[in-house]
């Protein structure tokens, strides 16, 4: 998938009501919100241990792999019913979180 692709594919996925499903090398299954996306970055803001504090990573789209995550759905209840959302498979392991 080209990067392009890969923008089109994320870009509907900007929204702070809509949560997606992130992957390192080193951890798995993190909840995370899409706050931007180019042709060369995505931005994310990955939840924490700590509640109402999030890591706020721009990561390279050619290190992103672009999937759907079958085991999670949308959860905002005025929109209709989507049984998946997004999933980023990211190669690398995940950044030090700095507090």
């Amino acid at each position: 998938m080209t990067n392009e692709e890969k923008e089109q594919f994320i870009r509907p996925w900007i929204d702070p009501e809509e949560r997606i499903t992130v992957h390192f090398l080193d951890v798995t299954n993190l909840n995370a919100e899409v706050t931007g996306c180019t042709q060369q970055l995505v931005d994310l803001s990955i939840e924490t241990h700590v509640p109402h504090m999030k890591q706020q990573l721009s990561i390279p789209l050619s290190q992103v792999e672009v999937a759907e995550d079958c085991s999670h759905y949308t959860r905002d209840p005025e929109r209709p019913l989507q049984t998946s959302r997004l999933m980023l498979t990211i190669q690398e392991k995940r950044p030090a979180i700095i507090y």
